[in-house]
């Protein structure tokens, strides 16, 4: 089956770091396009970053710029989300997802990804 399944979630200080992990299973990751979407509690789905199948191109929203950093291993099937400089406002379920129909592109819409994580919590306060 397909399948996406995120790790690495956890509780840190303000400043901390955290590495997340999205491994797929049931398919061949390199033919998609991987993004990462948050979500608060009471709030819209939104998007982090996504990265092109290939990892040829990333993107970031503007609030994590310079502090997070997507990356893919495609011979281990697995993207990775490594935030850094963590603040209380990242906290929020993360999300991996795959597009297979975007592939080489990059997009922050829920309805272009695929595949879905259940999530992992990531809570930053002191």
């Amino acid at each position: 089956q397909f399948q996406l399944v995120e790790s690495g979630g956890n509780s840190v200080q303000p400043g901390g770091s955290l590495r997340l992990s999205c491994a797929a299973s049931g398919f061949t990751l390199e033919y998609y396009a991987v993004a990462w979407f948050l979500q608060a509690p009471g709030d819209e789905r939104e998007g982090v970053s996504c990265i092109t199948n290939s990892g040829g191109w990333e993107y970031y929203i503007d609030p994590v710029k310079g502090r997070f950093t997507t990356s893919r291993d495609n011979a281990a099937n697995m993207v990775y989300l490594q935030m850094n400089n963590l603040k209380p406002e990242d906290t929020a379920v993360y999300y991996c997802a795959a597009s297979w129909n975007i592939q080489a592109l990059c997009a922050m819409r829920p309805r272009e990804y695929d595949i879905w994580g259940r999530g992992t919590q990531v809570t930053v306060s002191s």
